[in-house]
């Protein structure tokens, strides 16, 4: 694989920017941000299934984290003065509060993986 003058990336071949001079061996990335490319002549820059793609992964790897911040912050809002739910709720974030880095931890391989084969 061939790496980019700019960055000094490793990119697939189809990530470069066909051409020669200063568009030589330069991702479409780098063309965009130098002024190289146009938008038009890059297509596998960011298309909308990507950028979708790349926010369903993002919002799946850190919904844990943003579920399990909601839930603290009603159980010390609203739910601390219900009898028998506040017990209930309080065990449930704390198995959550417990489980919520080791998931994140053990998943980080699969995202890191994912998230390559989406990015340009």
């Amino acid at each position: 694989m061939a790496y980019c003058r700019l960055c000094k990336q490793n990119y697939p071949q189809n990530q470069f920017v066909s051409g020669n001079g200063p568009r030589y061996l330069v991702c479409a990335r780098c063309a965009i941000e130098h002024d190289l490319a146009d938008e038009d002549e890059v297509p596998q820059l960011y298309s909308d299934d990507l950028v979708k793609a790349r926010f369903a992964l993002f919002s799946r790897r850190y919904r844990l984290w943003l579920a399990l911040l909601t839930g603290w912050t009603l159980y010390f809002t609203l739910g601390n003065d219900i009898e028998l739910w506040s017990g209930l709720f309080f065990i449930a974030l704390v198995i959550g509060t417990i489980s919520t880095p080791v998931l994140y931890f053990l998943g980080s391989a699969r995202f890191n993986a994912e998230l390559s084969k989406l990015s340009p």
